[in-house]
């Protein structure tokens, strides 16, 4: 009998350099492990509150030692990644929210469309280092990755409606039901039981509780090795 998928639930939220690069893991897997991978943006901003953390970059060695360890994550990773100079104060005065619930309209509206616009939005912020909190910010990410107009103003229109709020409160609430403290959090439902990892760096134990090879963060090149 041939396995069934193992449901994967990844909480994430774009303004987290780390869930940026869990994302893209998840992303080069789904064709080399059997899972069936439902993304769920969630308020990290909620989360931290809800369960008494910071931000790392709040303590000043953390916040060093952060810059350093991205540094090189980018390059083992292959994800272009780096840390606008505005980062703290992103986090702390402009916040994700809205880039959230834009994230969840499309969610509910053209779900096969949340993997391509969070790239997008991910790669505004670590890449090309431009707004992720502005409607037209948005529109134009919708833009580049092909979203019809329609749809695409629809879920512009969305970001401030009461369904929206509720499913991004849902997911949020849903990542803290599972203990989270921070982002990624991700979930994996084994026989009928949560397994929960938290951060970019649980792959390879991640793969050993599915009962599949962990090939690397770049599946595609490791696995020729």
């Amino acid at each position: 009998m041939a396995k069934a998928p193992v449901l994967i639930e990844f909480f994430y939220d774009i303004i987290s350099p780390y869930s940026y690069l869990a994302f893209e893991v998840l992303q080069r897997y789904k064709n080399v492990w059997k899972i069936d991978l439902k993304l769920k943006p969630m308020l990290l901003g909620g989360v931290m509150k809800s369960s008494g953390n910071s931000p790392p970059a709040v303590v000043p060695n953390k916040g060093i030692y952060m810059a350093r360890d991205l540094k090189r994550l980018q390059a083992y990773f292959q994800i272009p990644l780096i840390i606008p100079n505005n980062l703290m104060d992103l986090i702390m005065r402009k916040g994700s929210i809205n880039a959230q619930r834009f994230l969840t309209a499309i969610d509910i509206q053209k779900p096969e469309y949340l993997e391509s616009i969070s790239r997008a939005l991910w790669l505004r912020l670590y890449k090309d280092h431009t707004d992720i909190t502005e409607v037209q910010s948005f529109r134009e990410a919708g833009q580049t990755i092909g979203i019809d107009p329609e749809t695409l103003e629809k879920c512009l229109k969305m970001i401030n409606d009461a369904h929206t709020k509720q499913r991004l409160q849902q997911y949020t609430d849903d990542a803290l039901k599972y203990g989270a403290f921070g982002a990624p959090m991700i979930v994996a439902h084994i026989k009928g039981k949560p397994q929960v990892f938290f951060g970019s760096d649980r792959f390879e134990l991640l793969a050993y509780v599915l009962d599949e090879p962990w090939l690397g963060p770049v599946p595609q090149f490791t696995s020729k090795l």
